[in-house]
This record gives structure tokens, sequence and C-alpha cells, in this order.
């Protein structure tokens, strides 16, 4: 796998500092932007620039975490996630509510479809890191059941599917135009490989 750091002269010690200080920063630096709620169970990023937190910051952090083998702070967003940004009810069930303010209060009732698809590949890394656990912490099943909703949503729930029949995701579930920035096609291969074997080929179509 290609590294610029290496190839502009960088250290590999030089490298694993600055990763490790950069991920410091964000989460227990002076200027963080990681909170913990009182009991430590839970824990959200916060945005700086609208002062709530977002299914794309929480998903990234996740992101992050797995990637950096934190598995305390994983959770902590995860539960997160689980508790103050999953619609059990309503149209949009099974989805993220894509803005929460810090107390938890949801600020919207419907998904920004980039976030799932940030959950389902961070759910799917925890898997192959970590092991499943029991619960919300069962990575590997709430990511398939993630990637089977955000395709069945109407069959399953009414609503609207996050693709469309050309497979394309859409900006969000209820219009028909998408986003570029969405895009992930890499993701798309792992979600077939990681998904109920009755989607399969249905993640291999997607673009």
């Amino acid at each position: 796998m290609r590294n610029v750091f290496l190839e502009i002269g960088k250290t590999p010690e030089e490298i694993e500092r600055r990763v490790n200080d950069t991920f410091d920063e964000i989460f227990y630096g002076v200027n963080k932007f990681y909170e913990t709620t009182e009991d430590g169970s839970m824990g959200y990023l916060v945005d700086t620039g609208n002062i709530d937190t977002r299914t794309e910051g929480i998903s990234y952090g996740m992101m992050m975490a797995v990637q950096m083998d934190k598995k305390k702070e994983f959770d902590q967003l995860w539960n997160w996630a689980m508790t103050n940004m999953y619609l059990k009810d309503g149209e949009n069930k099974g989805y993220f509510a894509w803005s929460v303010d810090p107390s938890g209060r949801k600020n919207a009732n419907g998904p920004a479809p980039d976030g799932e698809e940030f959950f389902a590949m961070a759910l799917i890394f925890a898997s192959h890191r970590w092991g499943d656990g029991e619960g919300i912490y069962n990575y590997s099943l709430k990511a398939k059941e993630l990637l089977k909703v955000v395709l069945h949503h109407e069959e399953m729930y009414g609503g609207h599917n996050m693709w469309n029949e050309d497979g394309l995701i859409k900006f969000v579930p209820g219009l028909e135009f998408t986003d570029p920035s969405y895009h992930l096609p890499h993701f798309y291969d792992l979600f077939a490989e990681n998904c109920f074997a009755e989607d399969k080929e249905l993640w291999k179509k997607m673009r």
C-alpha cells in the first residue's frame, strides 16, 4: 500500500507518532471535540460549527477508532448512535437521525445516507478486528441489518430506500438525486462480502 509520508522522507516512527498525536488531540487534547456522558458509556464528536452531533461525524469517529484499535472509544460512539440517533419508528425507521443535540435530543427525524455507509463499514471492520459481542456490539449482525434496511426499506417499513433502481445512492431517501461525495464503490465491494447472503449480488451492482 502506498504511503506518501514515507515517499516525502518521513520515518515510520515519525508517521506513527503523528497519527497517534492527531487522534489524541481530537479525543483527549486541550482543544478536543470528543465528549463522553457522565457515566462514560457513550461518547460523541461535536460539530463545532453547529454545536450538534452528526451521523457523518460519529461514523467517521468510529472509523478512526477501529483503525487505531481504540475499542473503548468505538463502543462509546456506537452506543451514542444507537441510543440517540437510531430511529425506532416512523417513515425513517431503521435509519439514523443525521443531527442530534449533545443533550441527546434529535434535531431531525431523517437520515443522511453517507452516515449509514460509514456506520456499516466501521462495524464490519470492528467485527474483523475485535470479533462480535452481544446486543448492539454484535458488530457483524448490526452491519448486516443496516445493509439490508438501506436496500429494502420500502418493503420492510414503507418510506424510501437509500439506493435507487440504477444503483445510485440518494442524497436523502425521499429524493431522487444523488451526491457525488456519497459514492463509495470500494465500500460496496466489501458490503457484498459482509451482507446477508441474499443481498450479495445486489451490492455487487451498486456504483
